[in-house]
């Protein structure tokens, strides 16, 4: 009688198919694991991410004046890049780039110049106006045409706007002209006077502006 058993043949495959198995099984565990581990935290929103709200200060975005406050006689027809300014949790000033698609796009127009769709009623005295400068269409910021003087250009699908007509679309492949923000003056500062009127980027529908307005009250209360 032999010392040793003959193998199973059938027993080495299964215990190959549950080795096989209970390795894929670690490694997909531990791949799970680290895609959990590297994926992007849950969004909170913070003051610096809120929206330009009621009583926010106009600074500039510029590097050489960020954070400075925007003065009526520094605007014209040429765009002037802003972002709002109000406070935080503890009553100190921030400014809420947090979310690069607060930037906005501030003009001053000669008188008359301004109509409607504008609504005039959000701008300072028929002249200066504020409006989201992020494309509705993939997100981009807006600049100056360099063809067309007073109006607005995207750089990346060639997107065209009117700042003097509620800055509606009049050419490219944009979906909606750019959200208006209502503005006053107060003493100096150009300060937001509500939410934006229309839904700006990223929101595709007024449901989805209301509902994160909803969620904007409801922080602050």
């Amino acid at each position: 009688m032999t010392r040793y058993k003959r193998q199973d043949p059938e027993m080495s495959r299964r215990r190959f198919i549950n080795l096989a198995m209970g390795t894929t099984a670690a490694v997909g565990g531990v791949s799970l694991i680290s895609a959990l581990g590297t994926a992007n935290p849950v969004f909170r929103l913070t003051r610096d991410k809120m929206p330009p709200l009621k009583g926010d200060i106009l600074v500039h975005a510029s590097n050489n004046k960020e954070g400075q406050p925007v003065r009526i006689s520094e605007l014209s027809t040429q765009l002037v890049r802003a972002w709002p300014m109000g406070k935080d949790e503890n009553g100190e000033n921030v400014i809420r780039k947090g979310d690069p698609n607060n930037i906005l796009a501030l003009y001053r127009f000669p008188k008359g110049q301004i109509v409607r769709p504008t609504n005039l009623d959000a701008t300072i005295d028929g002249e200066t106006v504020a409006y989201s400068d992020v494309c509705t269409h993939a997100g981009c910021s807006v600049a100056d045409s360099d063809i067309n003087a007073g109006q607005m250009k995207c750089p990346c699908h060639s997107g065209q706007y009117d700042p003097k007509r509620g800055a509606v679309v009049i050419g490219g492949p944009p979906p909606r002209g750019l959200a208006q923000l209502p503005i006053a003056l107060q003493g100096e500062n150009i300060v937001v006077t509500d939410f934006f009127l229309t839904f700006p980027y990223p929101y595709t529908n007024a449901s989805e502006w209301a509902s994160f307005k909803q969620e904007v009250e409801e922080q602050l209360a």
